[in-house]
């Protein structure tokens, strides 16, 4: 895949970021409600919830469900994409369906944290009004729209960490990003790309966001 076939290619995805801790008082009580397999986003978004009260901040709630947008738009991407017959080659089959279940599990976290103030999944047209008319039957046309929302949801989430500081939920956004980032490297890969475009990676505005997102939305 070229540099022309990325749509945000100056975008770069990090490869890792730094996960913030949280004390063990709070992970043993909170893994106590959840359960013993509960992941350990899960665990900070419960604890955030009692944290904060009943309801969310409404820079914290706008934030979680601008981020919940872009992750209905990826699990939507992919479960059609996966669904998709002769689409997706064989080798690549377990990546794919793998970046979708965790796009999946980050969706019900989010819609979690925010209980009743979260958005519905809106409406998507992946052919863009017919620009990417062959994204489920063409594999490099969907390997171009994947990197495109997997460097978007790493610009997203770098943009809009700024607005989370100070709150128990950064740490969660942290943790999602990270996996998005690696997801982008991995996308990058397949389509025989870096994993990187630089030493440095660059947020993206919540406007900036809309704007390429928006043709995807129906």
């Amino acid at each position: 895949m070229t540099e022309q076939n990325s749509i945000l290619s100056e975008i770069e995805p990090e490869l890792a970021d730094t996960i913030l801790s949280s004390r063990r008082d709070v992970f043993a009580k909170y893994a106590r409600r959840a359960g013993f397999l509960a992941s350990a986003p899960l665990v900070i978004a419960l604890a955030s919830n009692e944290a904060f009260g009943q309801a969310l901040p409404k820079k914290v709630e706008d934030v979680l469900n601008f981020a919940l947008t872009l992750e209905y738009l990826e699990a939507a991407f992919y479960d059609a994409g996966n669904k998709a017959s002769g689409l997706i080659p064989g080798k690549y089959k377990t990546v794919f369906r793998t970046i979708g279940q965790h796009e999946t599990a980050h969706v019900k976290l989010l819609q979690g944290a925010l209980g009743a103030a979260a958005v519905k999944a809106p409406a998507v047209d992946f052919t863009a009004g017919g620009k990417y008319a062959d994204v489920f039957s063409n594999f490099d046309t969907f390997l171009t729209l994947s990197q495109t929302f997997e460097d978007l949801g790493v610009a997203a989430y770098k943009g809009q960490a700024g607005n989370l500081a100070g709150t128990p939920v950064l740490t969660t956004a942290l943790q999602i990003h990270s996996v998005e980032a690696r997801h982008a490297s991995e996308v990058r890969r397949i389509g025989l790309r870096l994993g990187w475009d630089g030493a440095f990676d660059k947020p993206l505005s919540k406007s900036a966001v809309l704007a390429a997102a928006t043709p995807f939305l129906a």
